[in-house]
């Protein structure tokens, strides 16, 4: 059974080109324009076995969203990537500390992202 991504990003072309790209490689994807809409599918059922995000999102940024997906029942141990244009130190470290399992910044090319995915979730 193919592992399902849940990925997270109000850049509809990000999102767009992640989900073909992560479909191509044989996963099941669903998708949130930003922190909030994440944790309405989260919370309405729907159980991701990874989730990408972005850290720049109106409504709930990245940050917020991982502190907030490992505070839910089910999901502590739900890994987390951030795929986002900060490459600053101290947001790796704050997202490190929220629960991110990865930092990737963009661009980063499907190939390696799916590596690092395969790194990160067992049996992908």
């Amino acid at each position: 059974m193919a592992k399902t991504i849940m990925v997270v990003d109000d850049s509809l072309t990000m999102t767009r080109s992640l989900k073909s790209n992560l479909e191509m490689s044989g996963f099941a994807v669903l998708t949130a324009g930003d922190g909030v809409q994440a944790m309405t599918a989260l919370k309405g059922g729907a159980k991701p076995d990874l989730i990408i995000t972005d850290i720049n999102m109106p409504n709930m940024g990245g940050l917020e969203l991982i502190k907030n997906v490992k505070a839910l029942p089910g999901f502590r141990f739900t890994p987390i990537l951030t795929l986002t244009t900060e490459g600053d130190a101290s947001m790796r470290d704050a997202g490190k500390k929220a629960g991110a399992a990865g930092w990737l910044v963009k661009p980063v090319k499907g190939p390696d992202l799916v590596g690092v995915i395969k790194q990160v979730l067992p049996g992908a």
